[in-house]
C-alpha cells in the first residue's frame, strides 16, 4: 500500500513543535475555519491530517511523535512489566516522579498533543453541518471527528485525572473544550468528563450507522464505527460501567479475528485482520529516530534499541507456560545462560550466541543482548512501520473482565479460552471464578498486550500496586526496583501542566494539587 497522508495546519493550534508559547497561539478566526470546512471533502482532508498527526515529529528532542509517545512514555515505562535495560537514567519516568513536575515536557506533552487534536476535531464538529456535500458525507466525517474528540478526552482523563473508583467521578476532570473558543475555562468533574465522552460516542455511533459509509479496506488508520465501539468499551471499563464495557467490546471485535501465530510473530508493523485502529507510516514519510520503533524495535539501528533494548519482566513471563508460543518473542534465559549475564542482565557469551543465531533477523550484529529482551516489535524499514492502537485481543480480555464483574463467569472463561488457546495448544478452559478468574484474565492481558502501551493505564484503573524486583526474583535494574501503591504519586495522576495554569485565568484563583518542581 503506497500512499501519503497529509498533515494539515488548520484552524487548530499548529502541529509543528512544542513551542514555549504554544498555549498562547490563537487559532484562525471562525470565518477562516468555516471556509476551510466549507465542504465535506475539505473536512475529510482535515481528518486525514489528524491521522498523520498521530505519527509526526514534535518538539526538539527525539522520542516525541504522537501516539507512539503516549504508548512509550505514558503507557509502558511507568508500568509494571516493561523494562528499558541498561539505562537507569529513565528511572524518574518508571517511578512516576515526573508526574508531579508541572513544567516538564513529560508532563505537558500529552496535554499539548491531545488538545491540538481536540481543536482540529472541533473545527469540523462546529462547521460541518453548514458545509456542502451529501448528508451522508457530512454525517460520516462528523462521526469521525466526534470519535477523535472522545478518544482525546478519554486519554487526557486517564493521564490527568484520578481513578473513577477513587470517588466515583466526583474528583477533577479535564477542560471540556467543545467549540472553537480559547478563553478561560476551568476543569469539569470527572463525572462530567465521562458524560461528554459517552455523548460524543453515542452521536458518533448514530451517525456512522445512519450514513451507511465506512473507511476503505486499507484505511485502518481512520476512525470508523468499530473504532467508536472500541473506545466506548475502554472508557466504560475505566468508568467501571461493566455492562457497557462488555456490550461495546463485543461489538468492536465482531468484524475482526485474532492473528495467527505467524502473524503474531511478524513484527507488529503491518496492519492485519486483527487491527481495529492503528497509525499509518510509510517509508517515504518515516520520522526516523523520533518514531515508536526507534524506541521499541529490536532490529532498530538507534542506540535506544541497539544498546538499550526493551525487555519483559521476569516476574510476568515466569507465570506464562512454556507451551505458549508467544514466549518465543522474549529471550528467556536458561539457568546456565542466566549465570553468565552481568548484574544488568547483559550477555556476551552463551545467551548472546543464541540470540544471534535464533533471532538473526530480529537483532543487529551490533546489538547488545540482554536476558528477557523483547523481539516482539520489528522495524519494517529504517526505524519505522505502522503500528496498532487497538486490536481484537484487547476486546476479548476487556469483555471477559467485564463479564466477571457481571457474575458471568462461564462467559468470561470462554472468552479467555478463545484468546489464549490459539497460541497454546495445552491451555484448557479455566475453572476459576470471581477474583481468581479476574487475576488470570489480567495475567494473560498483561502478557498478550505487553509493550503496546496498556501497562500503566491498566494497573492504574485496576488499582493494582506495581512491584518491581531485581535479580534473582525479577529482571529490573536496581534503579527501577520499587513498590508504587495506588495512592502514591498523586494517585498516579499527572498534574495539570504549568503552561495551562499560567495561560488559563480559570486556574488563577483555584488551588490545585500541582506540586512544585
Amino acid at each position: 500500500m503506497k500512499k501519503y497522508i497529509l498533515l494539515l495546519s488548520i484552524a487548530a493550534l499548529g502541529f509543528t513543535a512544542c513551542e514555549k508559547d504554544y498555549l498562547d497561539t490563537a487559532p484562525e478566526n471562525a470565518e477562516s475555519t468555516a471556509t476551510m470546512v466549507e465542504s465535506a471533502k475539505n473536512a475529510a482532508l482535515i481528518i486525514n491530517g489528524m491521522c498523520k498527526a498521530m505519527s509526526t515529529q514534535y518538539c526538539s528532542s527525539q522520542g516525541w511523535n504522537g501516539e507512539g509517545s503516549i504508548k512509550t512514555w505514558y503507557g509502558n515505562y511507568p508500568g509494571a512489566d516493561f523494562q528499558k535495560v541498561n539505562y537507569p537514567g529513565y528511572a524518574p519516568i518508571f517511578d512516576q516522579t515526573y508526574h508531579l513536575m508541572k513544567s516538564s515536557i513529560y508532563d505537558y506533552f500529552a496535554w499539548y498533543y491531545y488538545y491540538k487534536q481536540i481543536a482540529n476535531a472541533n473545527s469540523i464538529i462546529c462547521n460541518i453541518d453548514a458545509a456542502t456535500g451529501t448528508d451522508e458525507e457530512k454525517a460520516y466525517v462528523k462521526a469521525q471527528a466526534l470519535t477523535f474528540r472522545a478518544y482525546a478526552f478519554f486519554q487526557l482523563s486517564q493521564i490527568y485525572c484520578h481513578r473513577w473508583s477513587d470517588e466515583q467521578g466526583k474528583t477533577d476532570g479535564i477542560i471540556l473544550r467543545l467549540d472553537q473558543s480559547t478563553g478561560d475555562q476551568g476543569l469539569a468533574t470527572l463525572e462530567e468528563t465521562y458524560a461528554q465522552i459517552y455523548k460524543d460516542l453515542d452521536e458518533a455511533v448514530s451517525l456512522f450507522q445512519k450514513c451507511g459509509m465506512d473507511r476503505g479496506s486499507d484505511e485502518f488508520y481512520k476512525p470508523n464505527l468499530d473504532v467508536a465501539y472500541a473506545i466506548y468499551a475502554r472508557a466504560a471499563a475505566t468508568r467501571q460501567d461493566w455492562q457497557k464495557a462488555a456490550q461495546y467490546a463485543a461489538l468492536a471485535r465482531q468484524n475482526y479475528s485474532l492473528m495467527s501465530e505467524e502473524e503474531y510473530k511478524s513484527g507488529f508493523n503491518t496492519p492485519n485482520k486483527e487491527w481495529i485502529w492503528g497509525v499509518y507510516e510509510e517509508q517515504e514519510q518515516t520520522i526516523y529516530f523520533y518514531s515508536f520503533f526507534a524506541y521499541q524495535g529490536s532490529n532498530a539501528n538507534s542506540n535506544q534499541c541497539k544498546q538499550r533494548p526493551t525487555a519483559i519482566s521476569k516476574q510476568l513471563i515466569d507465570q506464562i507456560p512454556e507451551s505458549d508460543t508467544r514466549r518465543w518473542l522474549y529471550l528467556v534465559p536458561s539457568d546456565e545462560e542466566l549465570k553468565e549475564c552481568n548484574a544488568a542482565g547483559r550477555s556476551t557469551k552463551k545467551l548472546f550466541k543464541r540470540a544471534q543465531a535464533d533471532y538473526a533477523d530480529r537483532v543487529l550484529s551490533a546489538s547488545y543482548i540482554f536476558a528477557y529482551m523483547s523481539m516482539k516489535f520489528l522495524c519494517k524499514y529504517a526505524n519505522g512501520g505502522s503500528f496498532h492502537l487497538i486490536r481484537a485481543a484487547e476486546m476479548y480480555y476487556l469483555e471477559a473482565e467485564a463479564d466477571v464483574h457481571l457474575n458471568k463467569n462461564a462467559e468470561a472463561q470462554q472468552l479467555l479460552f478463545e484468546a489464549v488457546s490459539p497460541y497454546d495448544a495445552n491451555y484448557t478452559k479455566s475453572a476459576k471464578t470471581g477474583d481468581d478468574l479476574l487475576t488470570e484474565i489480567k495475567l494473560y492481558r498483561r502478557f498478550d498486550l505487553w509493550g503496546e502501551g496498556n501497562d500503566w493505564f491498566d494497573h492504574k484503573r485496576w488499582g493494582d500496586t506495581i512491584v518491581r524486583k531485581t535479580w534473582p526474583e525479577g529482571s529490573f535494574l536496581e534503579a527501577y526496583v520499587t513498590t508504587i501503591g495506588p495512592k502514591d504519586g498523586n494517585n498516579w495522576t499527572w498534574v495539570i501542566p504549568e503552561r495551562e495554569t499560567q495561560y488559563n485565568g480559570a486556574f488563577k484563583n483555584k488551588e490545585t494539587t500541582s506540586a512544585e518542581d
